[in-house]
């Protein structure tokens, strides 16, 4: 979250979008366990809150789409994963509410995938979506959009 938000007024707002998107999350927690990073849910969960809240000030009109951080068990995931990781998941989810932000719950669609292919046909590493995994992203984010 922290490199995202530095970046935020350059990167997003000053683009002033009609729709925008956000996933953010995944990383944040994975660098807990690899790169010594320290933030913790109620960091993310407060940072989060706080980006949306200053881009519903700077672009009172925009349509905000919360993309539901998610894993799939395989690859880099394993059970240091969780329960943390869920808890994360789950703030998202407040601070789109907060945001009054269309939420797309990526995990459940995900974990409904892994019953037809594998969850590295979907995300190898278990992290970053194949195609395929970014196929399943892109039809559920068009119809959160209403596109």
């Amino acid at each position: 979250m922290p490199d995202l938000q530095q970046r935020w007024i350059t990167d997003t707002l000053d683009l002033k979008p009609d729709v925008m998107s956000i996933l953010i999350g995944v990383n944040d927690f994975w660098h807990t366990l690899t790169h010594g990073y320290t933030g913790t849910v109620q960091d993310y969960e407060q940072q989060y809150t706080a980006l949306l809240d200053d881009t519903r000030r700077a672009l009172p009109r925009v349509q905000v789409i919360v993309l539901e951080p998610f894993v799939l068990r395989t690859g880099a995931v394993d059970a240091r994963w969780f329960p943390e990781f869920d808890q994360r998941r789950a703030a998202a989810a407040r601070v789109a509410s907060h945001a009054r932000a269309t939420f797309v719950p990526l995990q459940s669609i995900f974990d409904q995938r892994i019953r037809t292919a594998p969850p590295a046909y979907w995300a190898a590493d278990g992290v970053h979506p194949t195609p395929a995994g970014h196929a399943v992203i892109a039809e559920h984010w068009r119809r959160a959009a209403h596109l």
